[in-house]
Parts: structure tokens; C-alpha cells; sequence
């Protein structure tokens, strides 16, 4: 049997390597491009109208059932 004293503790992670220029800058426009996404995302959600009668909770059709008078519909 293998017998690990309580004081040792996990071995440090090595230092990470300095990141190239090109990575970089594929960071910086990754990042550009996420919040860009975001900012559309917000932009479209503020310009759909607002659904009447419809499902309360989470959008049934990406959740995979249909709720209508407490009887749940899988489709």
C-alpha cells in the first residue's frame, strides 16, 4: 500500500509560455468578435415583439415538451 503524508501537496502547474504576437492578437479579435455578438444579440432581443398566450418558462421547442392545462406533450 502507498502511504501519501499529509503535508505533500499536488505539484505546481508549469509556467506558462508567453504568448506569441499573432496569438494575440487572435485573442483581441476573438474577444471583438464576442462582444459584437452580444451587442446584436441584445439589440435583437429589444426589437422582437412581445409574445402573447404563449408558453411561460423556457421556449418548449429548444426543451423538447409543450405544456398547455398541466398536460405535458413531448414532441
Amino acid at each position: 500500500m502507498s502511504e501519501k503524508s499529509p503535508s505533500s501537496s499536488p505539484p505546481e502547474p508549469a509556467p506558462r509560455k508567453p504568448l506569441t504576437p499573432a496569438a494575440q492578437r487572435a485573442l483581441a479579435e476573438a474577444a471583438a468578435r464576442r462582444k459584437a455578438a452580444e451587442e446584436l444579440a441584445a439589440q435583437d432581443a429589444a426589437a422582437r415583439p412581445k409574445e402573447f398566450q404563449g408558453p411561460k418558462g423556457p421556449e418548449p421547442t429548444r426543451y423538447g415538451d409543450w405544456e398547455t392545462k398541466g398536460i405535458a406533450s413531448d414532441f
